[in-house]
């Protein structure tokens, strides 16, 4: 079964799409939306250059949208339709946990372009997924984060160190929540670890970003 793999960049996407590879099925195109400025992701604030070498490692093709968020569920599904005539999709692999209304939004706008939505990591308990990943061999950095945590966690890798530190701050191990978002750097399908450098660090609407630059 051909599918379109929803793509952050980080680590949640990235293990579904492993997941659903290991389940028989075969990814066909990476889609990440972009800002309407065109130059990074709008849901984790990675630079498209780094997102382009992200499936450049994965071997795929990756499409672009740009959008605000107030005509993104109009630009999502319109894509999702394109994709789908251009790439004949039987399916799109979100990587969704547990939260219901994220789900029910991409049951909607999968079902608009004709495809069947598969979350192949939902309701996995949360602490033993982000252990499950690491012992995979998915390995990522954290590109943002809330105030909780703060800027000194921009660049950490997910471990069990970063694991106990975030327990400690009572923050959710995976992130669920909108506490961090991740950028993957290496993987099982990745032909090659990207190396990922932070070389600034800002803050906007009291969120932390990492400036990011791939050597």
């Amino acid at each position: 079964m051909s599918f379109l793999c929803s793509w952050s960049g980080g680590k949640d996407s990235c293990y579904a799409m492993h997941m659903a590879v290991e389940k028989g099925c075969v990814p066909s195109v990476l889609l990440n939306v972009l800002n309407e400025y065109g130059d990074r992701s709008r849901s984790h604030g990675i630079p498209k250059t780094i997102l382009k070498a992200q499936a450049n490692a994965l071997g795929l093709p990756i499409h672009f949208f740009e959008s605000t968020w107030n005509n993104y569920e109009q630009l999502y599904v319109k894509n999702l339709k394109s994709l789908t005539n251009t790439y004949t999709l039987k399916s799109a692999v979100f990587g969704d946990i547990d939260i219901q209304t994220h789900r029910d939004w991409e049951e909607k706008v999968s079902v608009a372009a004709g495809l069947e939505a598969i979350l192949p990591i939902w309701q996995q308990p949360r602490k033993q997924l982000v252990l499950d990943m690491i012992a995979y061999g998915i390995e990522a950095i954290i590109v943002s984060c809330n105030t909780v945590l703060g800027p000194d966690f921009l660049g950490r890798m997910i471990d069990q160190e970063l694991i106990k530190d975030l327990e400690g701050l009572d923050v959710d191990a995976c992130g669920e929540n909108g506490e961090y978002h991740t950028l993957v750097t290496n993987a099982p399908l990745f032909s090659q670890r990207l190396n990922v450098q932070v070389i600034d660090k800002e803050i906007s609407s009291n969120y932390n970003f990492a400036s990011l630059k791939i050597v």
